[in-house]
């Protein structure tokens, strides 16, 4: 008897041990989440022969391209200075590239020949910028592009040649133009001209004729043109006049009137549209509810998407760029779970080639599925976001970190994201809050964060702490709250203003001072700034509530430790205001821990930086929430 006893409690004592083994989770290392992608940013040229691609070369991004012909692969560009930061294939296999030469701040667009895999610089522009707008079949060396060179305030248009550098102007600013609509052939017929608060939609019939104002309305009512419709001069827009939640529309450029709904969706706003400019077609509309949505307005494109939803696994399936005989499609998949991954369709043969995993180290299986919630504010307001729940834990009293987004104006989307995953492999849940003024929610929703950021915003952020406390998710004594810029903001203003609810705070090239913030704004900005003081507030005539906000002004009230990370060259950041704010909490003996990062911007581009970043703040976490590692 007693050796049958011996052997249940040795059975049951290796049964117990494999079952903790089992529920033991893997801590992922920081370079699996944060390293640069080996192959990313795909995309084929329009005569479908070849593909290329983004791929890290001494720690900078240069761009590779194989031929679909003979399978062959080259290095095409060998920066090691600067990482190539954007291009795009013009119809004479030319690709136009960027760099930002952040040193110096200066801008650079390059050519490259395919053929000869020589390229030239085209121009160089000190502090000012440059946006590709359009690509002309018609004419193949001529892309369409906007620029601030003449005036740093003021984008116009120019038609720059990518074989000769040829620069010609073709629509110059008269100051108030905010956004040009290039049609399929790359003439632009349509603008939007703003004076700051009120915004007005103006068309002509060619490039002889002159503009005249078809639609004004104030910048709450917004209409947003796609395309036009290839019939008459009818076009299709984004718009949520005389509506709250935002619907793709059709309009007469002649009188500005409305004439349909193509699509519109109650619950919540049409937030994007695929138009093809080949077979000049609407495809289909996206939007968010508590996941991505799609509705297809062709049969064609609906076709392909649901034959590919056999072939690719992934929540999320897209179409990201395609050849002009639309034949050859490049595709991205991913999951809450997965970063993500690039296949090549072709559609003659119905054939999937995988390209490239964004990150083959991570496993789905080992992450976590990031969950939507919803709770009611103190006023009532119904409040969406997301919960993520580390892997083989229970949803109760849990360390959380609380992410409030960056944009003011942003959300945050079901889908992956590094830093929370990261989280959750460290053992936090990370709590996600899409806060009055949040995008997608209609109109109401948004202007309901008009003047609320230190107000009501914040209290939506509490609140859902708050809600997690109330329902035993969160452990109440082990709360961060992390987040860049408007989330550093929202992380700087919970440590001042609810010291009892988090423990400490991380802060990335974070908001402190709102004068400053509105006073420094770039020159390109400044066409937004009445429309920012009605969204936010006018430092001249709400100057008490902005300084009753501004984490600036109050340092007397941090306690918690702080680590602040920030580029020295970010253009919205005022260094000495943000050196002169660490000193004052260190001479408050506040634990602050301050990483100034030279020759980076808001965002971290070189690996080695976000590397020590990360690495950083799982050990910040793990002292100041009593969490190991």
């Amino acid at each position: 008897m007693l050796d049958r006893l011996r052997s249940f409690f040795f059975v049951a004592v290796i049964l117990l041990f494999c079952a903790c083994k089992q529920n033991e989770v893997r801590q992922i290392p920081v370079s699996d989440f944060f390293k640069t992608p080996e192959k990313s940013y795909f995309k084929i040229s329009p005569d479908g022969k070849y593909i290329s691609y983004l791929k890290p070369y001494k720690d900078k991004q240069n761009i590779y391209i194989r031929s679909l012909v003979t399978g062959a692969e080259q290095m095409a560009t060998t920066f090691t200075n600067y990482s190539v930061r954007d291009y795009t294939w013009t119809f004479n296999n030319q690709i136009v590239f960027t760099q930002d030469i952040i040193a110096v701040d200066e801008f650079r667009i390059y050519s490259l020949d395919v053929a000869t895999l020589k390229f030239k610089s085209l121009v160089n522009l000190d502090k000012a910028r440059i946006r590709i707008l359009n690509r002309n079949r018609q004419q193949p060396d001529v892309i369409t592009v906007a620029m601030n060179k003449r005036d740093p305030v003021n984008f116009d248009v120019y038609r720059l040649n990518v074989k000769t550098g040829e620069l010609k102007p073709y629509l110059l600013n008269p100051g108030n133009i905010t956004k040009w609509y290039p049609d399929a052939d790359g003439s632009i017929r349509l603008v939007k001209v703003s004076d700051g608060v009120n915004e007005t939609i103006m068309y002509r019939t060619n490039d002889r004729s002159s503009f005249k104002p078809i639609i004004k309305n104030n910048f709450n009512d917004r209409v947003e043109p796609i395309a036009f419709t290839g019939e008459g001069s009818n076009f299709y827009a984004l718009s949520n006049v005389n509506r709250d939640k935002t619907a793709l529309i059709e309009i007469s450029a002649e009188t500005g009137k409305e004439v349909k709904v193509v699509y519109a969706s109650d619950k919540a706003d049409i937030l994007d549209v695929n138009y093809s400019k080949v077979k000049r077609r609407l495809e289909l509309v996206a939007w968010e509810e508590a996941k991505p949505q799609k509705h297809f307005l062709d049969a064609d494109i609906k076709n392909i998407y649901n034959n590919l939803s056999g072939k690719i696994k992934g929540d999320q399936i897209d179409i990201v760029d395609r050849d002009s005989a639309e034949n050859k499609f490049v595709i991205v998949s991913s999951t809450d779970k997965n970063p993500g991954s690039y296949y090549l369709y072709e559609r003659s043969s119905d054939k999937v080639t995988k390209l490239a995993d964004i990150n083959p180290e991570t496993k789905p299986q080992e992450l976590c599925d990031m969950q939507p919630v919803s709770f009611k504010a103190s006023d009532g307001m119904l409040i969406n976001g997301y919960l993520t729940i580390p892997k083989g834990k229970e949803r109760r009293d849990l360390p959380v970190v609380v992410m409030p987004h960056d944009g003011i104006w942003g959300r945050n989307s079901w889908g992956y994201d590094a830093e929370v995953q990261f989280l959750a492999n460290r053992g936090y849940a990370v709590f996600q809050v899409n806060f009055r003024g949040s995008a997608g929610y209609g109109k109401a929703f948004r202007t309901a964060g008009f003047k609320q950021v230190g107000g009501k915003i914040q209290q939506d952020i509490t609140d859902g702490v708050k809600w997690l406390i109330a329902n035993k998710i969160a452990n109440p004594k082990k709360i961060a709250i992390f987040g860049g810029s408007f989330g550093g903001f929202s992380a700087l203003y919970g440590v001042s203003f609810h010291p009892e609810l988090y423990n400490c705070a991380i802060v990335k090239y974070g908001l402190i001072n709102f004068f400053t913030y509105l006073k420094d704004v770039p020159p390109f900005v400044k066409p937004y700034l009445k429309m920012t003081y009605e969204m936010v507030g006018n430092p001249e005539t709400d100057a008490d509530q902005l300084r009753a906000i501004s984490p600036v002004f109050h340092t007397d009230k941090i306690k918690s430790p702080l680590l602040i990370f920030q580029g020295a060259k970010d253009p919205r950041a005022n260094i000495s205001e943000l050196n002169q704010f660490v000193r004052e909490l260190k001479k408050r003996n506040v634990p602050v821990t301050y990483r100034l990062k030279e020759n980076e911007r808001a965002f971290f581009r070189s690996e080695h930086n976000r590397m020590e970043m990360y690495a950083e703040i799982e050990t910040f976490l793990s002292a100041n929430m009593q969490v190991k590692p």
